[in-house]
């Protein structure tokens, strides 16, 4: 079994709108439509030159499989401290080590994928880590297609030409980058 399809048994904070704790739910039973809000959370990584990380979804993913989408996500277990839910996962998925997570806010998204069906509904915790320069990326290719840095303008440029492309909570997550960052 491959490490994503095991991530679909695991156990989610389910939440109010403003982010209080309800419940719990499997992976896969919060993403089974019409979906069921649950915490998430979305790493943004900057470069030295101000650039954004982006990684495309492996061919593996469950949901929005192939799509650029930012660093890293994920889901913290119920109780989790989502700072170092978001630092471990980056490990994984994109073998960035180290990195300082500041929350910039939250995101909350709904989005059906239309190739699985299954639906993401998520309070999603949005946080910046900044990488230096001789920053070694490791991606897990069961986890990673790609990975490619792009300036803002870039990625504006690219959203708007070609939204499919890229996985639909990217643009509300970018956009909690502050312009001075």
């Amino acid at each position: 079994m491959t490490a994503a399809a095991t991530r679909e048994r695991d156990l989610v904070e389910l939440v109010t709108g403003n982010g209080r704790a309800v419940g719990t739910a499997t992976v896969a039973d919060a993403h089974r439509s019409p979906g069921r809000l649950h915490r998430a959370f979305s790493v943004l990584l900057l470069d030295p030159a101000g650039r954004l990380l982006l990684q495309q979804r492996a061919a593996a993913k469950t949901r929005f499989p192939l799509r650029w989408a930012n660093a890293c996500c994920g889901h913290p277990a119920p109780g989790a401290n989502v700072a170092a839910e978001a630092t471990r996962r980056l490990a994984e998925e994109v073998g960035v080590h180290g990195v300082a997570l500041t929350e910039l806010g939250t995101y909350v998204y709904r989005a059906a994928d239309p190739v699985s069906g299954q639906v993401e509904h998520e309070y999603d915790h949005v946080l910046l880590g900044r990488v230096g320069g001789d920053a070694v990326l490791r991606p897990d290719p069961g986890e990673v297609a790609a990975l490619r840095w792009v300036t803002r303008p870039e990625l504006a440029a690219a959203l708007a030409d070609d939204p499919d492309a890229y996985a639909p909570w990217l643009p509300g997550v970018a956009g909690l980058l502050p312009p001075d960052a």
